[in-house]
């Protein structure tokens, strides 16, 4: 029987990853998916993450766009009686992304024109809606038919997804070690 201390345990085999300051790493994912793990230094993830993350962010803003209604019309914030905007939640995950349409938000929702046209701005809810932008909801959904809705599921797993790479940056990788089972063998 080998001692304990010739034998290196699976545990003590396992790489560590210097995650430096998992708090840091994980405000930067939020603003950028992938700059967190670019941070820690796990290059490959940072680009894996970044080019899966922001290309479906930007279809999806895509899919409810036109030249008519503007840009990323499905990414806005409201907190408005008529339109509570829970969809807007999972889309903040992607920060950067969605700043504007918190900014023009805050802008709107007390009557001042918006900051950036009609780019992530709320849309107006009635034609009398004084807190909204041309057109109405109800316009740019008849505008876009099922590809506004189509876009907007997108960006929201999109959001979702960087939400799951936010916490693998702050708490690292899920690192599987195997417990090593004891022969129960009787004497």
């Amino acid at each position: 029987m080998e001692s304990d201390e010739q034998t290196v345990s699976e545990y003590e085999q396992v790489k560590t990853i210097n995650l430096k300051n998992p708090v840091i790493a994980g405000i930067l994912t939020w603003l950028v998916p992938g700059l967190g793990h670019y941070y820690q230094g796990r290059i490959t993830k940072a680009i894996l993450f970044f080019f899966c993350i922001v290309p479906t962010f930007w279809i999806g803003c895509v899919l409810g766009s036109s030249p008519e209604i503007g840009f990323a019309r499905n990414v806005y914030c409201s907190w408005r009686f008529q339109d509570k905007r829970l969809f807007f939640i999972p889309q903040a995950c992607l920060g950067m992304a969605a700043i504007p349409a918190g900014l023009q938000a805050i802008q709107v929702d007390p009557g001042y024109p918006p900051l950036f046209g009609s780019f992530m701005a709320p849309p107006k809810i009635t034609e009398d809606d004084q807190t909204g932008v041309e057109p109405t909801l109800e316009e740019i959904v008849r505008e876009r038919h099922f590809l506004f809705e189509l876009g907007t599921y997108i960006t929201v797993i999109a959001g979702l997804m960087n939400l799951l790479v936010i916490f693998d940056a702050v708490d690292g990788p899920l690192v599987y070690r195997q417990e090593k089972k004891e022969d129960n063998k009787v004497s």
